[in-house]
């Protein structure tokens, strides 16, 4: 090991003012990559989803084949099987009623099975760190993959539930009519009717349903509860379905134990970043090296 070492440092020795040179291309590369994706994010919302949806669909099956992760191709496989007839039965027209609870109650239930997977692995992580996996004779690198795992798993599907999600509440509210991502929408909503599913409203808001209450929004627009948490935490909007007024998130997750779930939304949209534009951005950082016959 030793030796291995000194041979790194004799191979490098000289080469600072080269280091120097690869690390300012670093920096630069990242500073300019993430002033273009915010352009490109804020003129054309909808290509960057799309092309950010793909990458984060397709580039860990890569490197999943390339290293031989033949747990992880089997979960992507059933989760993308499943997705796609979900994604499928979104962007049917016209829409069959049952579809947007369908829609919602299976990427809720990927984003809990996610949050809870998440949890799991973080907690092995700091379990291992201070030392507890050896109370159950667990070996620290077995207990620390173990952890890693865990969290990568939840952490990835939970980015790519919600990417899915979104795109599929998109398609559902619009091809329902009473929401429209730039404009008017194309039907009027009564008070009687959720604007998320389309379908008819018999809880009164101030009463308390056998099966599901009923939510007002702060612009006085009415939902089934479940529609419009779906609609904001599964589905990643923040704004009224039918006047897109901001909905305040605090107020509607008033429970503190339910706040958590917005926190982790939220984590899961900055991680979204790393997932599919990193590995692009290192890429690219690795090839102007090459070009340049830096080592």
């Amino acid at each position: 090991m030793r030796v291995e070492h000194a041979r790194m440092h004799a191979k490098h020795r000289g080469h600072e003012a080269m280091h120097a040179e690869m690390v300012l291309i670093l920096i630069a590369t990242l500073v300019v990559a993430q002033l273009l994706l915010v352009q490109w994010k804020q003129r054309h919302p909808r290509s960057y989803n799309m092309v950010t949806l793909f990458q984060m669909w397709v580039v860990p099956l890569y490197f999943t084949v390339k290293l031989h992760w033949w747990r992880f191709l089997v979960i992507w496989i059933l989760f993308s099987a499943v997705t796609a007839f979900v994604t499928f039965r979104a962007t049917r027209k016209p829409l069959v009623q049952t579809t947007p609870r369908l829609v919602y109650k299976w990427f809720l239930l990927i984003y809990k099975i996610s949050y809870a997977t998440g949890i799991v692995g973080y907690m092995a992580v700091m379990f291992t760190l201070f030392g507890l996996n050896l109370l159950f004779k667990i070996k620290p690198e077995d207990a620390m993959d173990f952890g890693i795992s865990l969290l990568f798993y939840g952490l990835y599907y939970g980015v790519l539930e919600r990417d899915f999600a979104e795109m599929c509440a998109d398609y559902m509210a619009s091809t329902i009519g009473f929401y429209s991502e730039s404009g008017m929408p194309t039907k009027h909503l009564s008070d009687s009717v959720c604007a998320v599913c389309g379908q008819q409203i018999f809880v009164d808001v101030s009463e308390e349903g056998i099966i599901e209450n009923t939510y007002r929004l702060s612009c006085n627009h009415v939902f089934h509860e479940f529609c419009i948490r779906g609609w904001c935490i599964v589905g990643k909007k923040q704004t009224c379905p039918y006047c897109k007024e901001k909905v305040d998130l605090k107020r509607m997750f008033s429970n503190p134990w339910e706040r958590p779930h917005v926190m982790y939304g939220q984590l899961l949209d900055w991680l979204r970043y790393l997932v599919a534009w990193q590995p692009v951005i290192i890429g690219l950082v690795q090839g102007i090296n090459y070009i340049l016959g830096l080592e």
